[in-house]
């Protein structure tokens, strides 16, 4: 089979991965309500081309926090990579390398901040952080980013525990038994779980934080030299908050939907959030994209970076690095076509008055 979408990548890689990991990357929270809704508004926002513009020249790169990037697509954090692949996160991470673009190393990856610092050097990496109630070791994670040579703290504030994971429970799933979470030794480097019982959700009830605040947002912005960036605002009030304690950026995110089920979904939280606080931070999303055109609309809508998680996953699964490689291509090219055909030959051509949403169409 000729692979040329994410969809197709998705079959394949549900061929190959082991039912209980692929269940856990590809799961939302409770009915998956919000799971659905991160692909489904982006099926409602239409596209409003202007035609007869030159685009025989086009450039979709972009700059955040003074790195350049080939086009604004970065690769999120997602958990536990060697269940898909061998090489797991250090194979994705310099697959983002490849292609010039960020590449955000999870807590609870199955490669250590240092591993992916020496397989992927000229990759730009950003370290996504949980916060533990051990806060020495939390600090020292950072740290280690720091020395890595990482550019910049992810802070997720959407989990001070795991959402209601069906899928996780049924399979009472938990990490082979030869993988570890590389950035730990000791009881916080692997979890089991018992019948009818996720290990991850064990895990996470026994080692993150429930209690954080703000404050515990300052805390980090207070010793870190990096900027810090919060993922999963989904509405102008935290945003608001978040800016006026000082962080440089925020990621528009409902954690893949995996958290609480009927939140919104990103692409509908987005506008919110642009309008309140984007002439003061770099804002960007994840959740749902899955073609060029979602790239598109979510730019259009004031997104400066869209990320892409389990797309990722399926190109580990199916061809380690120059899987992921050749999904980050698929989603350039699509872009690159919306760009054109759309009559917005550079990102900064793209605004709001090239998308609408579909009920304007309904009054005709």
């Amino acid at each position: 089979m000729v692979l040329v979408s994410v969809d197709d990548y998705e079959q394949e890689a549900a061929k190959i991965i082991p039912k209980s990991a692929y269940d856990y990357y590809k799961s939302g929270a409770g009915n998956e309500l919000s799971l659905n809704l991160n692909k489904k508004c982006y099926d409602k926002i239409r596209i409003r081309p202007k035609f007869l513009v030159d685009v025989s020249k086009r450039d979709m790169s972009c700059e955040i926090f003074g790195e350049h990037f080939s086009a604004p697509i970065g690769i999120s954090p997602t958990a536990m990579q060697k269940m898909a692949h061998s090489e797991g996160e250090c194979a994705n991470a310099r697959a983002a390398g490849q292609h010039k673009i960020p590449f955000i190393l999870s807590t609870i990856a199955t490669s250590s901040i240092e591993e992916v610092a020496q397989a992927a050097p000229n990759t730009v990496k950003w370290f996504q952080l949980y916060i533990y109630k051990d806060r020495s070791l939390t600090e020292s994670l950072v740290h280690r980013a720091e020395s890595a040579n990482f550019k910049a703290i992810v802070l997720t504030v959407d989990a001070p525990v795991f959402g209601l994971r069906r899928a996780d429970k049924r399979n009472a799933f938990t990490m082979p038994p030869h993988l570890k979470l590389a950035n730990f030794v000791g009881e916080k480097s692997d979890f089991k779980s018992n019948e009818g019982v996720s290990g991850i959700n064990t895990y996470v009830a026994s080692q993150f934080d429930a209690s954080l605040t703000w404050k515990d947002v300052k805390w980090l912005l207070s010793f870190t030299k990096l900027p810090v960036i919060v993922k999963g605002i989904l509405t102008k009030e935290d945003a608001v908050i978040a800016v006026n304690l000082g962080v440089k950026g925020i990621i528009v995110s409902n954690h893949g939907a995996r958290q609480i089920d009927s939140v919104p979904a990103s692409i509908e939280a987005l506008p919110e959030i642009v309008q309140a606080v984007g002439d003061r931070v770099t804002i960007m999303i994840d959740g749902g994209v899955t073609q060029g055109t979602d790239i598109f609309k979510a730019i259009a809508l004031g997104a400066k970076m869209v990320f892409i998680g389990r797309n990722a996953l399926w190109g580990l699964a199916v061809n380690g690095q120059k899987g992921v490689e050749h999904i980050i291509e698929i989603l350039k090219n699509e872009l690159d076509l919306a760009m054109t055909l759309a009559g917005t030959p550079t990102l900064k051509d793209i605004n709001k008055e090239f998308v609408i949403h579909e009920s304007y169409y309904s009054k005709l």
